[in-house]
């Protein structure tokens, strides 16, 4: 009598998340994050608590965003060159240091607004030092990087969320000194918790060649994947005429019509949208990342067209959280097919190139937004904005390597040696 066997499959197991590494990079990120949205309300608050109005805080921001706009490109040829955990380390003990001077500058006199500018200028160009190596550490401390990406948009979420809250609280208990010096810290236990970070020793290939060689090398390795100069290009346009001018549109509408409450309202369904979203990447795995990312922005339209309609409140709350939602969501798809599609020798310089064009629009939209909307009427910039972003979505699934873009595995990279621990 023969005994019958079955080869019984299991599923493949799913890869562990929080592991000690993620569980070190997810603090580090949280907690990061969570100063740097307490920060823009302590400085609001406290460059016009000095005199210097609307006018200096304005100087005090555009300081710390130039600096960075300008040298984010070296931070991905020097991430290559001396490893991102040394950079970012490295980044955020400048910080640390920089937010205790500005604090105890607050807490000790009357500080010059020149002084407020150079610490600004300085962390701007110390944020561009730190921010090219996030794409590829996350490689190195998760194996499943949509869930790290997605958990990690979460974060940002909630600190967004939170953020502004604390620092509120905290200017009213025990005044700006108070929150300049929390944010300090959270740059400490960020520092601290990516120098804890095994990571596995990475090549340097940009040791030996020179920086501006380097630059064209990362230039070069960007241009030749088609999707992500296309992408790059769409948010340039998009910078300009909808995320730039979101912010301040929004701010003057809903603040004339339902009050500092319904502001308040509006960007904290924003953060909540910005949760649900995240929770989103954690679960959906669509074969094609950039087409269902791009797809799901489809609906951000909905929140410019509330606003230009002139809806109730509510109305106007569920238009941000889907704002919220498709951001977070877009984000997720976006960093998981640049961390899987592009080789870890050159990540670092093509995250520089991609932060740099992502975000060097933004600053012109929110300039022109008051212009345009002074010339044609808020409501219907806003309605252009929707409709500009309608096509410039639809424009972006219609190029190929965008819409194939597949989830796949990075090429040319060892897993063993840049995943494995």
């Amino acid at each position: 009598m023969t005994t019958a066997t079955c080869d019984v499959r299991l599923p493949p197991a799913r890869p562990r998340l929080w592991n000690r590494d993620f569980r070190l990079y997810f603090t580090a990120r949280l907690v990061s994050l969570l100063g740097d949205s307490m920060l823009p309300v302590a400085l609001l608050y406290g460059v016009v608590s000095l005199g210097y109005g609307t006018t200096g805080v304005g100087l005090v921001l555009a300081a710390q965003v130039l600096p960075f706009a300008a040298f984010v490109l070296f931070g991905g040829v020097l991430a290559d060159r001396f490893t991102p955990q040394r950079m970012m380390v490295g980044a955020d003990a400048a910080r640390f240091v920089l937010q205790a001077i500005a604090a105890t500058a607050f807490a000790t006199g009357h500080p010059a607004l020149w002084l407020l500018m150079g610490l600004s200028g300085l962390s701007g160009v110390a944020t561009a030092a730190f921010q090219p190596g996030l794409a590829s550490v996350i490689t190195q401390v998760s194996d499943d990087l949509q869930r790290a990406n997605a958990v990690t948009r979460v974060a940002e979420a909630m600190a967004t969320l939170g953020g502004p809250a604390i620092a509120g609280l905290l200017i009213a208990v025990s005044g700006v000194p108070v929150v300049l010096a929390a944010d300090s810290a959270t740059f400490a236990v960020s520092g601290v918790c990516l120098l804890m970070l095994r990571l596995a020793p990475m090549v340097r290939t940009a040791t030996q060649e020179s920086t501006w060689r380097n630059l064209v090398e990362g230039w070069h390795e960007f241009r030749i994947r088609t999707w992500m100069p296309s992408v790059i290009l769409a948010w340039i346009v998009l910078g300009i005429t909808v995320w730039g001018p979101i912010r301040p549109l929004a701010t003057i509408l809903v603040t004339d019509r339902h009050g500092a409450s319904g502001l308040g309202l509006m960007w904290t369904a924003f953060g909540a949208g910005g949760v649900l979203g995240g929770l989103a990447g954690v679960r959906f795995r669509p074969r094609h990342p950039l087409r269902a990312g791009a797809a799901g922005l489809l609906a951000w339209s909905a929140w410019p067209l509330v606003l230009a309609a002139g809806l109730a409140l509510p109305q106007v709350c569920v238009g941000a959280a889907l704002g919220g939602a498709t951001s977070a969501f877009w984000g997720v798809m976006w960093s998981t097919s640049v961390q899987t599609h592009v080789p870890a020798a050159v990540l670092n310089r093509i995250s520089a190139y991609e932060i740099a064009g992502s975000l060097i629009a933004f600053p012109i939209g929110q300039a022109l937004a008051g212009p345009v909307s002074d010339a044609v009427g808020t409501s219907h910039a806003l309605y252009a904005s929707a409709a500009i972003l309608v096509a410039v979505l639809i424009t972006m699934l219609c190029v190929p390597a965008i819409r194939h873009l597949g989830a796949r595995a990075v090429e040319n990279q060892n897993d063993s040696e840049h995943l494995g621990r």
